[in-house]
């Protein structure tokens, strides 16, 4: 992006930090949602120079940390059992299902390709008509376009063997699950700036008016994330419970009209069930009847058992902020990148891979 440096500029940094040292004066707490925001903070060293009163926690804005176990299996089951050729992102194919992962049924001979966008998937499918495909559409509602659109794309061009194995998740239910929860501690949010550009702000004002939690929409750069923190820090002091667009850049208040026509076209707002946390009301996109064809769910009547995650692995209480990764007994040793017990561990927006790989033991052990 142009002019991106500027968001990086240490100077500007440390001058939103000297600011956010002079006006904080009693303990807050806010949750970034995305998991990009959280590598950020990790990576650049943002939390240890943040002052003692702010503590930051991490959201379940990781779509591929938040797709259930039997998605993973229904998956692996197509590609095993019903002979498809499965198409993915690459940031799912290590993620443990309650068995295994797709690189495993990859290795054992299933039919499982990364790709980096699902038109791909479709081309594939026009030049294979032999051949049944499959594209595992999991996401926010960031990639939600795209994968209607591999949809709309399939019917348009009559493309019968194509179809989705939609896993999409919405980040407002969310956010309102967490701010209803008897125990809830998250006095502010930072907001996905990416999602936020396809679906603009408009949804995050009444969140803001009727938990009266401030919340600020920020981009992903050090400059972004420290500037929202100061902020969101800035309306709780005074406060204030309002939504602030700090990623002004990118994201408007209505968003992207076109993307979200398209979204409209082919998904509809269901109940969706989130790893760790359970069903979440009202909080993923289904294919609407119109085009069930294109359905993998509907299509091959995959049925397979739920199952919950492993009784040692606590995603679901890292996901939503109440603990840290380094917090649970497994991390670091019978969980790693290498042998993970639950998705955030492998996922590259996930917070326990963010702690593995960027922030030290003397920086844990301090936090």
């Amino acid at each position: 992006m142009k002019y991106l440096n500027e968001y990086r500029d240490s100077g500007v940094v440390k001058a939103y930090l000297q600011e956010l040292h002079q006006c904080v004066t009693q303990p807050w707490t806010i949750m970034e949602i995305c998991g990009g925001q959280t590598h950020s903070l990790v990576k650049s060293g943002i939390l240890e120079m943040l002052p003692d009163k702010i503590n930051m926690v991490h959201g379940p804005g990781c779509p591929v940390c938040v797709t259930p176990l039997h998605m993973i299996d229904k998956a692996i089951y197509l590609a095993k059992e019903k002979g498809v050729t499965l198409f993915s992102f690459g940031d799912m194919i290590r993620v443990p299902g309650s068995e295994k992962s797709l690189i495993t049924a990859k290795a054992e001979g299933a039919d499982i390709r990364i790709v980096y966008s699902p038109l791909e998937a479709v081309s594939y499918a026009k030049s294979n008509p032999d051949k049944e495909v499959v594209f595992f559409a999991v996401g926010f509602e960031t990639t939600a376009p795209a994968n209607a659109l591999s949809v709309i794309q399939a019917n348009k061009i009559s493309i019968p063997n194509y179809s989705i194995l939609a896993s999409h998740v919405l980040v407002p239910p969310a956010m309102e699950v967490i701010l209803g929860d008897e125990d809830n501690r998250i006095q502010a949010f930072l907001a996905a700036g990416h999602v936020c550009t396809v679906m603009g702000t408009l949804e995050y004002f009444p969140i803001a008016d009727t938990y009266q939690t401030p919340i600020v929409i920020t981009g992903f750069e050090p400059v972004d994330l420290v500037q929202g923190i100061l902020l969101a820090v800035k309306q709780m002091e005074e406060g204030r419970c309002e939504v602030e667009n700090q990623y002004k850049r990118v994201v408007t208040c209505e968003g992207n009209h076109e993307a979200k026509k398209i979204i409209e076209e082919v998904f509809e707002i269901v109940d969706r069930e989130w790893r760790g946390i359970g069903i979440i009301p009202q909080s993923g996109y289904g294919i609407k009847e119109a085009y069930a064809g294109y359905d993998a769910d509907k299509k091959y009547d995959v049925n397979i058992e739920k199952v919950n995650e492993p009784e040692e692995c606590i995603a679901g209480e890292i996901l939503t902020g109440r603990k840290k990764p380094f917090e649970c007994p497994m991390f670091g040793n019978v969980c790693t990148p290498e042998n993970p017990l639950g998705a955030p561990m492998v996922s590259s927006e996930g917070a326990c891979a963010a702690y593995y790989h960027f922030k030290s033991d003397t920086e844990m052990t301090n936090a």
